[in-house]
């Protein structure tokens, strides 16, 4: 047995060479703006709880008043027998304050796109991706059987060059997918130039606004910010991010 795992130590010394390994380090408590780490009193720069919300009296009080009311766990797959009327009420609070017709809900963000993505285009269809778009867009991007096409980050006369083309043949359906704001650089997506875009040549927007929201348009996101919330087909979000929790949704 020892023998057959071997293959992991001499990797790891590998990367160990590349300079590619570090130590995780943990917290002695909340993420908090200051926190403890192993004994250090830190300065927080490294988290994604940007309003703070993941230790608001309010909020963990919710929490605990729902798991006493509903325990710690749904008990079954949200198809069979896991979805409860709390479930049901979040989806209608979530589409409210997306400004759409209806929400879901993942258990993380990079569920959701990676999921997604390929139930959305097949055979048939094209996606059109930035290059700079979160990993996660670009699994589901692959895991796609459609065709797929990268542009240049927020190049949008390479966009509309890929969508002229694409109109040049018979696809089913051409989604143009970007994150809202990216999240190595912290840039916004042009928003109004891909909605553009995609009205003159009939392309859908799928947005993942996991780091918009709490941040842009009073806290609603990016669609909120271009006043184009009716005219984004998917927007996709993310609770573990301004809002201090945890899971992904599609609204």
């Amino acid at each position: 047995m020892r023998e057959m795992t071997e293959f992991l130590k001499r990797e790891y010394e590998e990367m160990e060479k590349q300079g590619l390994t570090w130590v995780i380090k943990s917290l002695n408590g909340p993420s908090e703006p200051h926190v403890s780490v192993e004994g250090k009193k830190c300065l927080m720069l490294a988290s994604n709880n940007y309003l703070d919300l993941a230790n608001h009296p309010r909020l963990k009080k919710a929490a605990m008043e729902t798991i006493e009311k509903y325990g710690a766990g749904a008990g079954s797959d949200w198809s069979i027998a896991g979805t409860m009327d709390v479930h049901v009420e979040l989806y209608k609070k979530i589409a409210e304050f997306k400004g759409t017709e209806d929400a879901v809900t993942f258990q993380t963000g990079f569920a959701a796109n990676s999921g997604l993505i390929p139930q959305l285009a097949g055979k048939g269809d094209l996606l059109v991706s930035d290059e700079l778009n979160h990993g996660s867009i670009i699994d589901g991007v692959r895991l796609s059987k459609a065709e797929r096409a990268v542009y240049p980050h927020s190049d949008m006369v390479a966009l509309e060059k890929i969508l002229e083309e694409a109109n040049k043949k018979d696809y089913r359906r051409v989604i143009i997918l970007t994150d809202g704001v990216f999240s190595m650089d912290g840039d916004i997506a042009k928003m109004d130039e891909i909605h553009k875009l995609a009205e003159e040549y009939r392309a859908m927007i799928y947005v993942d606004d996991a780091h918009g929201e709490g941040v842009l348009g009073d806290g609603h996101g990016i669609g909120r910010h271009f006043d184009l919330e009716k005219e984004i087909h998917f927007q996709i979000g993310t609770f573990s991010k301004a809002f201090g929790s945890f899971g992904g949704m599609l609204a």
